[in-house]
């Protein structure tokens, strides 16, 4: 009976410490933009705090400046793990879905690219910003997602909004409002 009991409980234990684990892609199943080992470039800048980025996107915590370069260590169905070039550090990247709307291969493309993002397009104080991942008055709607990433979509359903919605912590947001393709306000 006892050892019943223990048979019973070891399955328990072993279903919960499973539970939360996540699935390592495999790299012959992977889109042909995604290749374990390779460099890659921040397509946006991302704050990051303990090695991690959510892709909620909080706008807290050490700035990942835009073309950062990494090397991809690995991808699962729910994060993305990178080794950080110019410092050698790991910065994970956990895939929250329901605020991206895309699979982490999805979301992939959004955050790295083989290239640079050309930063020549922009405006003057548009590249200011942008490397201080800030946002300004004046600048245009691809200037604020290189700035400070993309708004989770429970509060922005579309990028055609003229208002997105931002988290700066789990508990504070702001907007950033739009005219004609430019922020006119920024409400915390």
């Amino acid at each position: 009976m006892m050892n019943m009991f223990f048979r019973y409980l070891m399955v328990v234990i072993t279903l919960f410490a499973t539970a939360g684990c996540s699935k390592r892609l495999d790299e012959t199943s992977l889109p042909t933009y995604i290749r374990i080992n390779d460099v890659y470039y921040t397509q946006m800048s991302l704050q990051f705090e303990n090695g991690e980025y959510l892709t909620t996107n909080y706008r807290r915590g050490v700035l990942l400046p835009i073309n950062t370069q990494v090397i991809l260590q690995e991808i699962t169905d729910d994060e993305i793990l990178l080794e950080i070039l110019s410092s050698h550090a790991k910065l994970r990247i956990e895939n929250v879905q329901k605020h991206t709307g895309d699979t982490t291969t999805q979301a992939f493309p959004k955050l790295l690219a083989k290239n640079k993002v050309d930063l020549s397009s922009f405006s003057e104080l548009e590249r200011e910003k942008i490397n201080a991942g800030q946002v300004a008055n004046g600048m245009r709607k691809k200037a604020v997602i290189a700035a400070i990433g993309y708004p989770p979509i429970t509060e922005t359903l579309t990028l055609e909004s003229n208002q997105w919605t931002y988290w700066s912590s789990r508990f504070n947001r702001f907007i950033v409002y739009f005219e004609n393709d430019r922020v006119t306000r920024i409400q915390d």
